[in-house]
């Protein structure tokens, strides 16, 4: 997780939401800090909705997964005109 410290990350958390931002820190158990973060939330009829959220703290048992944004292909993509399903909780 250090190689994504101060890299654009999206979180999947196990309650299906998906959020964006600067990974700012981490500790051993996975919680994770992010600066600059937004909330993007999906819906089948409208467009994606962006949240912001600004610094957040996610606990590291509700994080599904981690993965580092391209930034140069996420800033082409108008997540305003994307329909997606939510994303469902994660059962186990």
């Amino acid at each position: 997780m250090d190689k994504f410290l101060n890299k654009s990350c999206l979180v999947v958390t196990q309650d299906g939401r998906v959020i964006t931002g600067t990974l700012k820190g981490v500790d051993q158990t996975c919680n994770l800090i992010l600066s600059n973060s937004m909330e993007r939330v999906f819906s089948s009829q409208a467009g994606v909705e962006t949240l912001p959220l600004g610094l957040y703290i996610i606990r590291g048992d509700n994080v599904a997964v981690v993965g580092q944004v391209d930034e140069e292909v996420d800033q082409g993509i108008d997540v305003s005109e994307l329909r997606a399903a939510p994303l469902n909780p994660v059962v186990y």
